[in-house]
């Protein structure tokens, strides 16, 4: 398999607060880790690489919550692979804006 671009939200449930702000520091931290492109947004984090590195990332990720005492965590990735030609997150940018 070969490149892919991952959508990734991490998500610990049952926490004391509604704020999750701490968590994805965490999470972040975590991930820059691994020598991957990434782009966090508000919502999720972007990842970009190939695709065994990328999912070593996410379940690295995954664990974050885990150490830090939640008892339950939710993960939802979105993958997006193409086998004709390399996947870059500024390309699929860039041929949207393209068309605007």
């Amino acid at each position: 398999m070969g490149r892919i671009i991952a959508e990734v939200t991490v998500v610990p449930l049952g926490t004391c607060s509604p704020s999750l702000s701490k968590y994805v520091a965490e999470v972040e931290r975590v991930l820059r880790s691994f020598n991957l492109k990434t782009h966090l947004t508000p919502m999720a984090t972007i990842i970009e690489g190939e695709w065994d590195e990328v999912f070593k990332a996410i379940k690295a990720m995954h664990e974050v919550p885990f150490k830090m005492g939640a008892l339950r965590v939710s993960t939802r990735i979105t993958v997006d692979e193409r086998r004709d030609k390399d996947l870059h997150m500024e390309e699929k940018i860039k041929s949207v804006e393209e068309k605007l």
